[in-house]
């Protein structure tokens, strides 16, 4: 196993206002792109060559990365003029692949966050001598997602979308986002047209006759695909309840990163990151949440399961709980913001004018 495809184009659109600026997986997770954390579990499980599918914001990725030796790897960025979805962005990137027709690439979606055993999947993949393998992982409420049944030796028997009666719902089993295909398989996907590995390749593929085989990791799993979940899994990368060697400094109750201050009397707890250059003042408390770079949160403002945006600023007193705050936005002193509400970015609440509210 020598190389992977990172699919990262998409606009992150239910991430607004993080991803305005910002591409979905360079938003910060635990006080460095997201992306990151993936980078450095794939290097760590062997990979050495990796294409990044890019499309949204794509000028923004190789400035970071560069040629990606800083994390022992070779990058390559490739740039879909038009969307092609998860199948067309794999076939998109594949003349960039060195592999052998009979050898397995690792493919990623940018937006999950997981403790799978990477080489596991490879793993089965070549015992099992499937056309390809599918991390699955079980959920306790899967009508949000697409379910993927196996028989009693793991091989897939069908792709099913998003269930919604009891007896549709023939499995705990989802499609978790990562796969192993044989480096063949991956020019058989139409080139030049949007295409869903989901909805047309993985379905077509099986009804032709190809060996799709299912490796289910129960190991932590998380969709970053809202806010709320972003928040999350960035608190339990600080916490360590989800593996990652780039975290940039011990797991514990809080990251507070080079350069922030956090007055004496603030209290920051349950996995908050505090960004480079971040300020927290005098009685602030900030609980599951993260605070990127030269953010202010003023003195005595609370901060609960929330993100604030980059140089933005939390006025005095100032209370928000499930909030998101583009950056740049300016929320004065006395507000209360709740409920899942969402800030633009460069925005500005004056002093006392919101006491709540709920998404849109």
């Amino acid at each position: 196993m020598t190389e992977a495809i990172l699919l990262v184009g998409g606009k992150g659109t239910r991430l607004r206002p993080l991803t305005v600026n910002t591409p979905k997986p360079m938003v910060p997770a635990a006080g460095v792109p997201f992306l990151t954390h993936q980078l450095v579990r794939a290097r760590a499980a062997g990979v050495d060559h990796i294409v990044l599918a890019t499309s949204y914001l794509a000028e923004v990725f190789e400035p970071y990365f560069g040629d990606g030796s800083a994390l022992g790897l070779h990058l390559e960025y490739v740039t879909e003029q038009e969307p092609l979805g998860t199948g067309g962005a794999i076939r998109n990137v594949a003349e960039r692949l060195h592999s052998g027709p009979d050898e397995p690439v690792l493919i990623f979606n940018g937006d999950i966050l997981t403790g799978l055993d990477i080489e596991a999947l490879v793993t089965t993949h070549e015992t099992s001598g499937a056309d390809v393998s599918l991390h699955l992982t079980r959920v306790d409420d899967p009508r949000a997602f697409g379910l993927v049944p196996t028989d009693g030796t793991g091989r897939v028997t069908a792709f099913l979308e998003k269930p919604q009666t009891p007896e549709e719902i023939v499995t705990d089993q989802i499609n978790a986002g990562a796969y192993v295909f044989t480096r063949s398989v991956i020019d058989t996907i139409p080139a030049g047209r949007p295409v869903s590995v989901e909805r047309e390749t993985f379905p077509g593929l099986l009804g032709s006759g190809a060996h799709l085989q299912g490796m289910v990791d129960s190991t932590y799993w998380l969709d970053l695909g809202t806010p709320q979940a972003f928040v999350r899994g960035s608190a339990d990368l600080v916490l360590g309840h989800a593996p990652s060697p780039a975290v940039p400094g011990r797991c514990g109750d809080r990251l507070i990163l080079d350069s922030a201050t956090v007055a004496p009397g603030a209290k920051v707890t349950g996995g908050t990151v505090i960004g480079a250059g971040a300020v927290v003042g005098e009685g602030a408390r900030i609980n599951g949440s993260t605070v990127l770079d030269h953010a202010v949160v003023e003195p005595g403002a609370v901060v609960t399961d929330s993100l604030i945006g980059a140089g933005a600023r939390i006025g005095a007193r100032s209370v928000l709980t499930g909030a998101v705050i583009g950056d740049g936005a300016r929320v004065g002193a006395d507000n209360e913001l709740r409920a899942g509400i969402r800030i633009w970015c460069g925005a500005v609440l004056p002093d006392g004018s919101v006491r709540f509210s709920s998404d849109q």
